[in-house]
């Protein structure tokens, strides 16, 4: 029987946030949010069923269709993206509860992580005033007056995943507000706290009704948002196999999408790099959030002879990493967010073995541990990159050294996977790393640790995704350029008529 813990920071849990309000759900289903750490009840949330969606996408739509927010200017809207990022920063401590609890993240690290979503909001305020929403353009016949206009794409249903919610919530919910979308954010059932804040903050800063609605529901109620005609587009983060199933859904619409999906990420190591500050920065990268994370570097590629040196290494550190409860100072990996991850994570490690791959190290629950959905982190050698797990994605603290002929080997070892997420260079020579940089098939490429910058801009390659999110690149999915083209500039005419006045 599972046992309530704390209370979380949560005041609405029972709701959804819907046209401005929070509303009382359709029915009595419940979703228990456990901790990860101890197998306690932390929270529970109503869990939306297919007429709950289907209330928050009228809310959207009418305030698309009907209200303020996409008819005022970018600039008017980017003051509620900077209210949002004030009150985001005031909610770090409630974060530093929710995030551990939900999915297992160190707490001592999520103040410093979540720097970063504040500043994502102000970073899309300030490009209300940078980017060209309207620009003049020639026309093809030299006549009249030309312009691009960017239009929000309209209603957005925002699908978030487990392990990093807040991130994905703004790298999602920003530019689409800035562009004049309005928004339905469909927070998971394993980590629906992020989501509760957001909608606590638009309340309070408040966002004309229905520009930001939040449920939280399962698959089935969730396709119904992707099926919907009302949603213009779709922007999903998880894994690849859900990913097509949306892609195929919007397909027969033909509505727009966005998706950031799995990884098998590649490190390639150079001749030239110290193996032991290769092992210091995978072991660090492995262990938060305790891999899973789709850009966690999971296939490392090094020359055959420094094989068995780097498996040593990564063994040797990954024995003197601290498993535990993520609130302990001293520990330096929490838990798996939840049973079924855990039991996948150790499915994963059987079929290694079974592949002929060695186990260096982990694989196991920590004996100390017999509460919470723990493992050790886990390196194999000696990993064949046809095997499974090297081509699959695990989403766990496992990774797989493959040995590599030479460089030209290691690019193309790199390169055979279905996946092209993110990928590393490690190298002590700039010059060199970007050559190889160019060479691999990955949305981002570092040098010499995992660097994915949503600041700049995220995105995968193949079946990693479609579209990028963070930077001006994440702006772009959530406009639609139209073509306006005029007997004359618009506001010479308006001066004209003002003279004439």
């Amino acid at each position: 029987m599972t046992t309530k813990t704390t209370g979380s920071p949560i005041a609405n849990s029972e709701k959804f946030y819907i046209d401005g309000k929070w509303v009382d759900p359709s029915t009595n289903h419940t979703i228990d949010v456990v901790e990860a750490s101890t197998e306690e009840l932390y929270f529970t949330v109503a869990e939306a069923e297919a007429a709950d969606v289907a209330r928050a996408v009228g809310a959207a739509r009418r305030a698309f269709d009907e209200g303020p927010w996409p008819r005022m200017s970018p600039t008017q809207r980017a003051e509620y993206l900077r209210a949002i990022a004030q009150a985001v920063a005031e909610r770090v401590d409630d974060v530093v509860q929710l995030w551990p609890r939900e999915s297992g993240v160190i707490a001592r690290v999520v103040p410093a992580v979540m720097e970063e979503v504040p500043a994502a909001f102000t970073y899309y305020a300030d490009l209300a005033d940078r980017y060209p929403f309207e620009q003049e353009v020639p026309t093809s016949s030299g006549e009249g007056f030309g312009m691009i206009v960017g239009e929000p794409v309209g209603v957005v249903g925002a699908i978030i995943p487990w392990n990093t919610p807040m991130h994905l919530i703004a790298y999602k919910l920003a530019p689409a507000l800035l562009a004049g979308c309005t928004v339905i954010v469909k927070a998971s059932p394993e980590a629906p706290g992020a989501a509760y804040v957001i909608a606590e903050i638009a309340e309070q800063v408040g966002l004309p009704p229905g520009v930001v609605n939040v449920l939280t529901a399962d698959r089935e109620a969730s396709e119904t948002l992707v099926s919907d005609h009302r949603v213009d587009k779709i922007t999903f983060t998880g894994s690849t196999e859900v990913g097509k199933r949306i892609a195929g859904i919007m397909a027969e619409r033909i509505g727009r999408y966005t998706l950031e999906l799995g990884g098998k990420s590649a490190a390639v190591i150079l001749e030239d790099m110290d193996i032991a500050e290769a092992a210091d920065s995978l072991t660090g990268g492995t262990c938060f959030l305790s891999g899973q994370i789709c850009a966690s570097l999971t296939r490392i590629i090094v020359p055959r002879h420094r094989h068995d040196e780097m498996v040593e290494a990564l063994a040797d550190r990954f024995s003197r990493i601290k498993v535990g409860n993520p609130f302990d100072p001293s520990v330096e990996m929490g838990p798996l967010t939840s049973q079924r991850q855990r039991e996948r994570v150790e499915g994963y490690v059987q079929i290694g073995k079974d592949e002929g791959a060695t186990l260096a190290f982990g694989g196991s629950r920590p004996k100390d541990l017999n509460r919470g959905w723990f493992i050790e982190p886990t390196v194999f050698g000696n990993v064949d990159n046809s095997s499974r797990i090297a081509r699959e994605e695990i989403f766990g603290p496992v990774i797989s050294v493959i040995a590599a002929a030479d460089e030209e080997d290691a690019i193309r070892v790199a390169n055979d996977s279905v996946f092209g997420l993110n990928a590393a260079v490690f190298t002590r020579d700039a010059a060199r790393g970007r050559e190889v940089a160019r060479r691999l098939r990955a949305g981002t490429v570092g040098q010499n640790g995992n660097r994915a910058d949503f600041g700049i801009g995220f995105g995968g390659f193949k079946q990693s995704g479609i579209g990028r999110e963070g930077g001006v690149a994440g702006l772009l999915p959530y406009l639609e350029n139209k073509t306006i083209v005029l007997d004359q500039n618009p506001c010479l005419s308006s001066s004209e008529e003002q003279l004439g006045k």
